[in-house]
C-alpha cells in the first residue's frame, strides 16, 4: 500500500506538475488506503490536499487504517463525507478499485457523480471505481470517468474491453516491484502485443511469385450489397494475397471492379470444391439471405474459412449449418475464424441481445470458440480473440473512428488475405495468431488521428494498403 501511494503521487505530479490543489475521494477499503498514502506524499510535495472519506469506516482494513493515521499525522486535511464544493486542480479516485462487489450505492455513488461532475483531470487508482475488473462493465451504469488510470500489480481485462476503455482514459501501469503477478494470480486473459502482427508480414524473398502467397475467394455481395464483397476483396489484396476472386451473389453486379481491376470477379457457379482446394475463403460480407445456399459447400470443403456478417446470421438460424461448422474442427487441414460483432455473437450464442454479450465479452467469445471449435474475433471496443483451450487475448489497438459501415468487411478480407499469404512461410502461423495479428493491424490503422473524425472503410483500406 505504501508503494502504491508513492506510485500514485509520482504519476499525479508528472501529469499535473502545476496543480496546486488535489482532492482525493477515499473509500472504505484498500483503495482508500492507497489514496491516504498518496495524500501524504502529495502533501510533502507542497500540494494542498483535501481528502474526503466516504463509505462504512467499520469495513476499513488494518493497512488502510494505518495509512489514514499516517496521513493525519502529516497534516493532511481529512474530512468525513462529501464536501459541499470542490476546489481542486486534480481529482483522485480512491473509492473502490478492485474492491467492487456490487454496484456503488448511497454515498459512494454520490462520490462517483461528484468526481465526474468536476472539471479537473481525474486519476483513478487501479480501476475507475464502479468498473468491473473482469468484464469492463459499469455496474448499474455508475462508474468514474477517468482521465487517467494507474493500474497496480497487474493490468485488469476490464480496462481494455467493453466500457472499460472509454472509462479508464489513458492507462498507466506499475507492478510495485513485485515482479510477475501471474505466479500468484493466474491471468484471466492476455493483452495482445505486436508480436503476432510482426509474424504475418515478414520480408518477401526475391524469388517468390504470386503463387506463393495464396488465393482468396470472397463470397458475398447480395443485391444492393456488392460493395461489401468488393471491400473485402480489396482488403485481401492489400494484405498480400497472391490472387483474389470475388463471387458476387448479385447477378446484376458488374463484372469488373474499376478501382481495383486486379480483383477477379466470378459468377457463383464457378465456385466448387476444385476452385477452393487450396484457397482461403471469406464468406458473408453483404451476403444477405442468398449466402445460405453456398455455406454447406464452403463448410465442407474450404481449408481456411472466415465467416462474417450474414454468413454468421445464417449459421445462427440453422442447426444443420451449426453442425457442419462444428464438424470442421475434427477434419485435418480445416480451420475457421468467426468475426461477429456483439449482435451477431448474441444470435450465435442464443442470448437475448447484444447487451448480454457486452456484459461478458470474454465469456461469450470463449463459449462460441469452444462450441464451434474455431477461433472467434468478437469485435468492438477491445476486440476479444478466443480459441479452444487457449487463454483469450484482448486487442488494444483501434478506436471509434472505425465505427462506420464496411470496416468489418475490410477486417474479414484483410484477415483472409494475411492468412492466405502466411501459408508461404516455412512454418505457417496458427489461425489464432493470424486473427490476433490481423485485428491489431486493422485497429492500428485508425490510431494516431483526430478522434473526432470518422474513418470510412475506403480510407481505412488505403491506410492498410500503405497508400495514405
Amino acid at each position: 500500500m505504501r508503494r502504491a501511494g508513492i506510485a500514485v503521487a509520482k504519476l499525479a505530479l508528472a501529469l499535473t506538475p502545476n496543480a496546486e490543489r488535489v482532492w482525493i475521494a477515499a473509500g472504505p477499503g484498500n483503495n482508500g488506503g492507497d489514496g491516504f498514502e498518496a495524500a501524504l506524499h502529495l502533501q510533502r510535495a507542497g500540494k494542498r490536499v483535501q481528502v474526503s472519506v466516504v463509505g462504512d469506516a467499520a469495513r476499513r482494513p488494518a493497512d488502510a487504517t494505518a495509512a489514514l493515521a499516517r496521513a493525519q499525522a502529516a497534516g493532511v486535511a481529512i474530512e468525513t463525507g462529501l464536501p459541499a464544493g470542490i476546489q481542486a486542480d486534480l481529482s483522485i479516485d480512491a473509492l473502490l478499485g478492485m474492491g467492487l462487489a456490487r454496484p456503488a450505492q448511497g454515498e459512494l455513488a454520490a462520490a462517483i457523480l461528484q468526481l465526474n461532475g468536476h472539471p479537473a483531470p481525474r486519476l483513478a487508482i487501479d480501476l475507475p471505481s464502479g468498473l468491473d475488473a473482469d468484464h469492463g462493465v459499469a455496474l448499474d451504469g455508475v462508474a468514474v470517468e477517468a482521465t487517467h488510470t494507474l493500474a497496480l500489480l497487474a493490468l485488469k481485462p476490464g480496462l481494455f474491453t467493453s466500457q472499460g476503455r472509454g472509462l479508464a482514459g489513458t492507462i498507466w501501469f506499475d507492478d510495485l516491484g513485485v515482479g510477475d503477478p501471474t505466479q500468484t494470480f493466474p491471468p484471466r486473459a492476455l493483452l495482445g502485443g505486436a508480436a503476432a502482427a510482426a509474424q504475418l508480414r515478414p520480408p518477401r524473398r526475391h524469388t517468390q511469385h504470386k503463387g506463393n502467397f495464396g488465393d482468396v475467394i470472397v463470397v458475398g455481395g447480395a443485391s444492393g450489397m456488392a460493395g461489401a464483397a468488393l471491400l473485402a476483396g480489396r482488403a485481401a489484396l492489400a494484405a498480400g494475397a497472391g490472387r483474389v476472386y470475388v463471387c458476387v451473389l448479385d447477378p446484376a453486379a458488374p463484372a469488373l471492379d474499376p478501382l481495383w481491376p486486379e480483383l477477379m470477379l466470378r459468377p457463383v457457379p464457378w465456385l466448387d470444391a476444385a476452385t477452393m482446394r487450396n484457397a482461403t475463403v471469406v464468406c458473408g460480407c453483404g451476403g444477405g439471405d442468398a449466402v445460405r445456399e453456398t455455406l454447406p459447400l464452403l463448410l465442407a470443403r474450404a481449408p481456411r474459412l472466415v465467416l462474417d456478417a450474414d454468413a454468421l446470421n445464417a449459421v445462427a438460424a440453422d442447426s444443420s449449418l451449426q453442425a457442419l461448422l462444428a464438424a470442421r474442427e475434427s477434419r485435418v487441414g480445416q480451420a475457421t475464424v468467426l468475426t461477429p460483432h456483439p449482435l451477431e455473437a448474441a444470435r450465435l450464442a442464443g442470448v437475448a441481445d447484444a447487451s448480454a454479450v457486452q456484459a461478458d465479452r470474454l465469456g461469450t467469445a470463449e463459449q462460441l470458440a469452444s462450441r464451434f471449435g474455431c477461433v472467434v474475433v468478437l469485435k468492438g471496443s477491445g476486440s476479444v480473440i478466443a480459441a479452444p483451450k487457449q487463454l483469450s487475448v484482448i486487442n488494444a489497438s483501434g478506436n471509434a473512428r472505425i465505427a462506420s459501415a464496411g470496416t468489418g468487411d475490410v477486417l474479414a478480407g484483410w484477415l483472409g488475405g494475411l492468412w492466405a499469404a502466411a501459408q508461404a512461410q516455412t512454418t505457417a502461423p496458427s489461425a489464432a495468431t493470424v486473427a490476433l495479428g490481423a485485428t491489431r493491424l486493422h485497429g492500428a490503422a485508425a490510431d494516431g488521428g483526430d478522434l473526432g473524425v470518422a474513418l470510412t472503410a475506403s480510407a481505412l483500406l488505403r491506410r492498410l494498403a500503405g497508400n495514405e
